[in-house]
């Protein structure tokens, strides 16, 4: 931990290592970004990318980097960044590391809401409607079902499960009554993809990041470090623990469900980038700074892959983040039974 004096007699404690995790992910980000912009059926260099941007470059350059692959690039950002952040803290609340919204069963209740939507043939916006609805809802009855006797980390996790595993039938339910052609396109968004987002999908993310994520990082952050360890400690110094869980529990679930809405259920992400984040940053405590910048890397990279592996054709992000974070899944449950902790 490193002190930063500053003018007034205030301080700033950082720690050097989490700052470069951070600043790391973040130029892997803009690399990521610029290799999206640039690529494609129809190429551009950094020079005309930053000239499309300023507003400077040509007619056909401006409306191919601006209208048809920023808007990728910013939800693939956002939505990482998102996943991250509701991950780092759910993780941290119930302490422990395979706690995400896609084990805790939010990311179920978002593709409830959303197939819910297909099988009434509503449209694109009344299905991300849907699903951040689907994943509110989905919250509610968790913390209603787990709070009794104080919502403890197991019981909520306990509880996530076996409201995933519901969910999971009653989504397989609803594709068996869609449409052929709406089936379809609900699978693709199960899925997970980018394909196709422009700024009237991305809007609702952004605002909704606006809002939350100052309120975990700035308003919760520290109190969720003393949460980490134990409730009896947290009650000693002060903190109001169910308070403070609930409002970490409705940003998490807001910004999960947000995500969902924005490009569907991205398996993975959630889960693997606070978990990355922590372990090149080898602090204790959630990291959600260097789990957000990890997330927003991971999804910008995973996009890129799948745009560009497989010749001429696309794969949904989700497919790209699934084979990934399950193999770091793999090998982390590897490198715990050979340290002998599982």
């Amino acid at each position: 931990m490193s002190v930063l004096r500053m003018p007034g007699g205030r301080s700033l404690r950082y720690r050097p290592r989490a700052l470069i995790t951070s600043a790391g992910c973040l130029l892997v980000t803009i690399a990521a970004g610029l290799a999206m912009l640039g690529s494609g059926e129809y190429p551009l260099s950094p020079t005309e990318i930053l000239r499309a941007l300023a507003g400077t470059g040509s007619a056909a350059d401006e409306f191919i980097v601006v209208q048809l692959r920023l808007p990728r690039v910013v939800a693939a950002v956002l939505v990482g960044a998102a996943l991250a952040v509701a991950g780092a803290v759910f993780q941290s609340l119930v302490r422990n590391p395979l706690g995400s919204p896609d084990v805790l069963g939010f990311t179920q209740g978002a593709a409830t809401g959303a197939l819910v939507v297909v099988v009434t043939g509503g449209s694109s916006l009344a299905l991300a409607g849907g699903a951040v609805t689907g994943g509110c809802a989905t919250g509610a009855v968790i913390y209603a079902l787990a709070r009794r006797r104080g919502l403890h980390g197991y019981r909520l996790v306990l509880v996530g499960i076996g409201v995933a595993a519901v969910l999971t039938g009653v989504n397989g339910y609803l594709l068996t009554r869609a449409q052929l052609q709406e089936a379809a396109r609900a699978l693709l968004w199960l899925t997970g993809s980018l394909d196709g987002r422009g700024w009237a999908e991305t809007l609702p993310l952004l605002i909704a990041m606006t809002v939350l994520v100052p309120v975990v990082l700035a308003g919760c952050a520290p109190a969720l470090r003393v949460l980490e360890m134990g409730d009896d400690i947290a009650y000693g110094l002060g903190v109001r623990v169910e308070r403070l869980r609930l409002t970490l529990l409705a940003a998490a679930v807001l910004l999960a469900s947000f995500a969902c809405a924005t490009a569907g259920p991205v398996s993975f992400v959630a889960l693997t980038a606070p978990q990355v984040a922590r372990r090149l940053t080898r602090a204790p405590g959630p990291n959600l700074v260097p789990a957000l910048a990890t997330g927003a890397a991971l999804l910008v990279t995973a996009d890129w892959l799948a745009q560009r592996l497989p010749s001429g054709h696309q794969l949904p992000v989700g497919v790209v983040t699934g084979v990934l974070g399950g193999t770091y899944l793999l090998w982390l449950l590897a490198t715990e039974r050979r340290a002998g902790r599982i």
